[in-house]
């Protein structure tokens, strides 16, 4: 029975080295490549580490002032809307939580039905437009100041996780909602929290799509947008037969992987310093209940 058990630990463990090496090794060729020479990198001799380090690409990046004006713009972007999401979000899942609360199951089937059905791009642009919210921060935002499977998460997670009894004896005490949700029940729920500032910090940090239909101002791109924009621009001139074509043809093969990392690197910083409450807030949110 020991040696049964001591092959499976050693199967088990092999099969979890394959998967990391499957999920590492596109990161860390992307980042190889993002500081290796483009023309070894098109040539095949580029596996695991760099060679004839380069950061061409990333100085050609970040002197480009629109760059620094997408991070900042970005980093508002994802605060700010991160800040709203969290809010919100309580808001709707405490009471939602509560099996005091009148009618709740039907306010809940109503919820889950915007999963699955929603007015479509055209009436959701229509009504950004006649809102005033078009080439806004607010565009960006407010349309998605909710996400229902996030709600549905953190009820989730007040309903299973938080005893009602705990919330019961607040009450006969004295305690008013406001005080129960503020002094009770959000300090005991630190997991989830960490876990829907990752979803919803992440969400408006990869944003794009939003970004390219409401956004007309240059001043107002996000990063990812202006990221686009620097690709597309490299691109075109490595195509416009001028001077030097195999050289541009080159940079932009090498800003293709830098671009990769800029933008993600704010959120590999972010994720270690939620990643010990990750686990157990989804597990438990999503699960239980």
């Amino acid at each position: 029975m020991v040696r049964g058990e001591r092959l499976f630990n050693v199967v088990i463990c092999a099969l979890a080295a394959i998967i990391i090496g499957i999920v590492l090794y596109p990161l860390l060729f992307v980042v190889s490549a993002s500081f290796s020479d483009p023309a070894k990198v098109l040539g095949g001799e580029v596996w695991l580490l760099p060679k004839s380090v380069t950061a061409e690409a990333y100085r050609e990046i970040f002197r480009n002032k629109e760059v620094w004006l997408g991070y900042r713009n970005t980093i508002v972007y994802t605060v700010v809307g991160t800040v709203i999401n969290i809010i919100m979000t309580i808001l709707a899942a405490y009471p939602l939580s509560r099996p005091d609360l009148p009618g709740r199951k039907v306010l809940m089937l109503f919820i889950t039905l915007t999963m699955f059905f929603s007015g479509g791009l055209i009436p959701t642009y229509l009504l950004v437009k006649d809102l005033g919210m078009v080439d806004t921060m607010w565009s960006l935002i407010v349309p998605g100041a909710i996400s229902t499977y996030n709600l549905i998460v953190m009820r989730t997670y007040f309903q299973s996780s938080i005893p009602w009894e705990i919330q019961e004896a607040a009450h006969i005490d004295g305690c008013s909602n406001w005080r129960l949700l503020l002094n009770i029940i959000l300090p005991l729920s630190k997991p989830i929290l960490a876990v829907m500032i990752l979803f919803y910090a992440v969400a408006h940090w990869n944003s794009f799509f939003n970004a390219l239909i409401y956004m007309r101002d240059e001043s107002h791109y996000p990063l990812q947008l202006v990221l686009r924009e620097i690709l597309m621009f490299s691109q075109s001139a490595a195509a416009d037969g001028t001077v030097g074509l195999e050289d541009k043809i080159l940079l932009a093969e090498s800003i293709k992987y830098a671009i990769i990392i800029v933008s993600s690197l704010p959120v590999w910083i972010m994720y270690p310093f939620v990643q010990r409450h990750f686990v157990k807030g989804v597990m438990i949110g999503s699960i239980k209940g």
